[in-house]
C-alpha cells in the first residue's frame, strides 16, 4: 500500500469538499456504516444545509463544482445528489481501488532517514516503584510503550524514562515484549545530582528540615523541604492539586529529576532541538506524587523544557475475584494459561505441542496489551481474573484480532502452494489488474474504513496536545486497538462470505487477482498496526 502526496486521504477529500460548498464550516461527513455506503460515501447532512445555505438549497453550480472536484489526496467523485439525508457523494469505486492498491503514479523517490520532527521525553514513574509490579502499574507501562512506537512512526524522537533496575521487572516487560532501555548512566547521573543539590542550597523556596515535636520521623536521606503551594500560586500555574503544600525532598527525587534532565540533554545535544516535550504517563494512584516532581523540576530547573510537561492519567486498574494481591507476572501466567487452555479445547493435541509456545506467548501478550489498552485511557479498567473470555472468545479480544491477521497467512500460504502445484497463475503486477471486478460491498468497506483512512488513523492516535490549558493531556491512545478489533470484524464477515481462492477457471482469475491483492493490503494494515503494539503477527493459528 503506497502512501505519499499522490494517495487519496480522507482529510484531503473532505476539504475539497467542504471548499466546493464555499462555506468556513466542515458541513461533510465521511460514511461508515454498511447500509449507509451501498448508497453514498459522503453526506452533507439536511440539518447543516439548511444552516448554510437559504432554506437549505444548495446552488446547482456548487453542486456541479463538488462533481467536478480533483487535486491531489482527493477521491475521484462519481456524482453529486440532493437526497433527503442531504447532500450524498458517491466517489468512483474503481478508481478509488486502482489509486489505493494499483502501482505508484512515479518513480519511488530516493528514501533518506530525515531527522526526527522534534523529541519527546516519555516518563512512566511506575518502573521506579516497587520491585513487584502489579496490573495496575502495567496500564502505564504499556500505554507509554505503545505511544512511543506510535511517535515513532510519525517521525518523532522518543526518549524513554527511567532505565529499568529491577531483574524482576525486566523479565516482565520481556514476557510482554516491551522494549524499554536498561542500564546505567556511569558517572553523569551522580554528578547531575551534585548540581540539583547546590540550586536547592539557593533556591528561596527550599528551608531547611526541623525536627519538631508532633512531626514525622524524617528518613535519613531527606535533604530540605521546599514550599509547593506558594510557587504555584507565585507563578500562575493552573491544573495542580490544591492539597500540594510543602514537599520533602529526597535523594531519590533528585535522582529522578537527573535522569529526566540526562533525558532531555540528549534529545537536544547535537544540535537535535532547541527543547523537547516531556510527557509524565502516570497511574491516578501516581498522579499526585508526579505533580510534586514536576513542580520540584520547575523550580530547579526552569528552562522551556520544564514548562513544557504535561501529565497523561491512567484511570484506576480495578481486580476482580483476586484470592490476593496478585502481581504483573502472576496476572501474565494467568491469562497464559486462560489461553492455553482455551487453545486445547479447540485444537485439541496440535495446542500441546511444542511448536505451540510462541503462538500462545503472542496471544497472551495480545489479550493483556488490547484488555489494557482498548479502553480509554481516562476510564477505569475492570479485570476479572475468574473471566477467561477477553483473552480468548469474542469479537473483542487481542486473541480475535491475531487469528484474523493468521487466516490471512493462511489464505496466502495456501495460494502461492496452489501457485507452485500449478493450480493457480502467479499474481501479475499491480498495473495488470482489473480493480472494476471488485463489486462486493465488503471489499469497498475494507477500502474505504481501514486502507483509506490508516495513515491518518496512526496520526491521530500519535498527536499530543501540547498547548491545552493546564498540565493535563488527553491522547487517543484506544484509537488503534479499535481500529484493529472492527478491521478484525469486518474482514472475518467478508472471508466468511466470499471464497477467494474459487476455481482455477481462466474467466474466474481477475477477480481473484483483485481480491488477492486487496487482502494484501489488508494485511499489511494489520502488520502496520500490530507493530505499534510490538506484536509479531502469527503465521498459524
Amino acid at each position: 500500500m503506497e502512501t505519499g502526496e499522490g494517495r487519496p486521504g480522507v482529510a484531503a477529500t473532505l476539504r475539497a469538499l467542504n471548499g466546493a460548498l464555499g462555506r468556513p464550516a466542515a458541513l461533510w461527513v465521511k460514511e461508515s456504516g454498511a447500509r449507509n455506503l451501498r448508497h453514498r460515501d459522503f453526506l452533507a447532512p439536511r440539518a447543516a444545509l439548511s444552516a448554510a445555505f437559504p432554506g437549505g438549497q444548495v446552488p446547482a453550480g456548487v453542486v456541479a463544482g463538488v462533481t467536478s472536484l480533483a487535486g491531489p489526496g482527493v477521491l475521484p467523485v462519481r456524482d453529486c445528489q440532493e437526497t433527503p439525508a442531504g447532500l450524498a457523494v458517491q466517489v468512483r469505486r474503481p478508481e478509488a481501488f486502482r489509486s489505493l492498491l494499483g502501482p505508484p503514479p512515479g518513480p519511488a523517490p530516493a528514501v533518506a532517514v530525515p531527522a526526527p520532527a522534534g523529541w519527546v521525553v516519555l516518563h512512566c514513574p511506575a518502573l521506579r516503584g516497587p520491585a513487584a509490579l502489579r496490573p495496575r502499574h502495567l496500564r502505564p507501562l504499556l500505554l507509554a510503550d505503545h505511544l512511543a512506537q506510535l511517535l515513532r512512526a510519525q517521525g518523532v524522537g522518543v526518549r524513554l524514562v527511567p532505565a529499568l533496575a529491577e531483574e524482576g521487572s525486566r523479565e516482565v516487560l520481556r514476557q510482554l515484549r516491551v522494549d524499554w532501555p536498561s542500564g546505567s548512566s556511569g558517572s553523569a547521573l551522580p554528578d547531575a545530582v551534585s548540581a540539583l543539590k547546590r540550586v536547592l542550597g539557593q533556591s528561596p523556596c527550599a528551608a531547611a528540615c526541623e525536627q519538631g515535636p508532633g512531626t514525622a520521623v524524617l528518613t535519613e536521606d531527606v535533604i530540605c523541604t521546599v514550599h509547593l503551594k506558594s510557587f504555584v500560586e507565585q507563578q500562575g500555574l493552573v491544573g495542580y492539586d490544591p492539597n500540594l503544600d510543602v514537599l520533602l525532598v529526597t535523594e531519590g527525587k533528585l535522582r529522578s529529576l537527573a535522569e529526566l534532565q540526562q533525558a532531555v540533554l540528549q534529545c537536544t545535544a547535537g544540535g537535535q532541538g532547541s527543547c523537547c516535550s516531556i510527557v509524565h504517563v502516570v497511574s491516578c494512584e501516581e498522579e499526585f506524587q508526579q505533580q510534586q516532581l514536576d513542580l520540584l523540576w520547575r523550580i530547579l530547573d526552569p528552562g522551556a523544557h520544564t514548562a513544557l510537561q504535561k501529565h497523561l492519567v491512567c484511570g484506576p486498574v480495578k481486580v476482580t475475584n483476586p484470592s490476593s494481591p496478585i502481581g504483573a507476572d502472576q496476572y501474565f501466567q494467568l491469562r497464559k494459561r486462560q489461553m492455553y487452555e482455551a487453545s486445547v479445547m479447540k485444537y485439541g493435541e496440535l495446542a500441546q505441542d511444542e511448536a505451540w509456545t510462541e503462538v500462545i506467548d503472542t496471544l497472551t501478550v495480545a489479550a493483556i496489551r488490547f484488555e489494557m489498552l482498548s479502553t480509554a485511557h481516562r476510564s477505569q479498567i475492570t479485570l476479572d481474573l475468574e473471566d477467561s473470555s477477553i483473552s480468548t472468545k469474542g469479537t473483542k479480544s487481542g486473541a480475535f484480532v491475531m487469528y484474523n491477521c493468521a487466516r490471512l497467512a493462511t489464505l496466502f500460504d495456501t495460494y502461492q502452494r496452489a501457485v507452485e502445484r500449478g493450480t493457480y497463475p502467479p499474481l501479475p503486477p499491480a498495473s495488470e489488474l482489473n480493480f472494476s471486478c471488485l463489486r462486493e460491498e465488503g471489499e469497498w468497506l475494507l477500502l474505504f474504513n481501514y486502507l483509506l483512512p490508516f495513515p491518518e488513523v496512526l496520526q491521530q492516535a500519535a498527536q499530543l496536545p501540547a498547548s491545552t490549558k493546564g498540565i493535563r493531556i488527553t491522547a487517543n491512545t484506544e484509537t488503534v486497538c479499535k481500529f484493529l478489533i472492527q478491521l478484525s470484524m469486518d474482514f472475518s464477515s467478508y472471508y466468511n462470505r466470499v471464497h477467494v481462492l474459487g476455481e482455477p477457471f481462466p474467466h474466474l482469475f481477475d477477480q481473484m487477482f483483485a481480491r488477492l491483492r486487496l487482502l494484501g493490503a489488508v494485511r499489511d494494515v494489520f502488520h502496520s498496526a500490530l507493530a505499534t503494539l510490538h506484536l509479531l503477527p502469527l503465521s498459524q493459528i
